[in-house]
């Protein structure tokens, strides 16, 4: 028998917290050589506006494995954001569910892996945030910011659209600026997570003590930092190495990949960094397809067992 669970019935299995601690526990399982993860199909529908990833994994010792397949449309007329996640039984590869999640689990995972980043990366005392983005992900960052620093900060967002960035600022208790620089300056935290092809940070504008997490490059061409702020940080951090060389923020600073860390290996050995009054730490989050099946087995096995619909194959 398949399982059937819909958005509704995936929220209610995995929220941030727990979604965090899972994603940590799987890209230290991928560091450490402890998950199968083969390369990110890409596929564009350029008349519609269309970018869609298909991210697989498989965590050793998992009961399942998983699929996913993430869409978003900029100019079509239905869901800007969408998907869905197919899980295999990992020891017969029958199918064991459909998570027709609408891009829920994505948009949760990712958030999760900025909570991460924070956890081990940020000052521990955050009294500012800035946020360059106004979608989704501004959003499911400052979630995940505030369950690993539950202390209240100050949150200011930047956005090319002043009226999304000022809906945006009131959904995180924010406010809304109208210059990039004014939101950067003095910031203990700067998220990114745009779609955007330009650096749009400036080296000059983060503040030594400062951590940067950066979630919007996952494309070839995608950009949001300066390369000198790769350069000019202390600890460089990637989720995947391979995949930062080629699809992140190390792919316009080639020369900086031979110094950058995992996450996962560093939460590994216990490396807990934090900004201090000089310190300047920058993760660059690609998304990892382990991550997808850390969320989708914690879905299988908080979900009660009369949830969703069920079907026999």
């Amino acid at each position: 028998m398949v399982r059937i669970l819909r958005r509704d019935d995936v929220q209610r299995a995995l929220g941030m917290a727990a979604c965090i601690d899972a994603v940590e526990a799987a890209l230290v399982a991928y560091s450490s050589g402890r998950a199968e993860l083969p390369g990110v199909i890409h596929l564009d529908v350029p008349e519609a506006g269309g970018e869609i990833h298909v991210k697989a994994g498989h965590l050793h010792g998992a009961p399942a494995y998983a699929v996913k397949v993430a869409s978003g449309f900029a100019g079509g007329a239905g869901p800007a954001i969408d998907g869905l996640v197919l899980v295999f039984d990992a020891t017969t590869g029958a199918p064991r569910a459909f998570l027709l999640d609408g891009g829920y689990l994505t948009d949760l995972r990712t958030g999760a892996a900025g909570g991460v980043a924070a956890r081990w990366l940020a000052p521990e005392r955050v009294g500012r945030v800035a946020v360059v983005g106004t979608g989704i992900q501004a959003r499911r960052q400052v979630e995940a910011l505030r369950v690993v620093r539950p202390g209240g900060f100050e949150v200011r967002v930047w956005g090319r659209d002043p009226a999304k960035a000022a809906a945006a600022a009131e959904a995180v208790g924010g406010r809304a600026v109208a210059e990039i620089e004014e939101a950067i300056r003095d910031a203990d935290v700067v998220i990114t997570c745009t779609a955007s092809r330009t650096a749009l940070v400036e080296s000059s504008w983060v503040r030594g003590g400062a951590h940067v997490t950066a979630v919007g490059s996952d494309g070839v061409g995608k950009q949001e930092l300066d390369p000198d702020l790769l350069r000019r940080a202390e600890v460089l951090v990637v989720d995947s190495l391979e995949q930062c060389r080629t699809i992140g923020e190390l792919q316009h600073a080639p020369d900086q990949a031979g110094r950058a860390v995992e996450l996962g290996a560093l939460v590994a050995a216990g490396r807990e960094v934090r900004g201090g009054d000089a310190l300047l730490t920058v993760c660059d989050l690609t998304g990892v397809g382990v991550q997808d099946v850390a969320a989708a087995n914690a879905v299988l096995a908080n979900a009660p067992a009369d949830a969703g619909e069920r079907f026999e194959t």
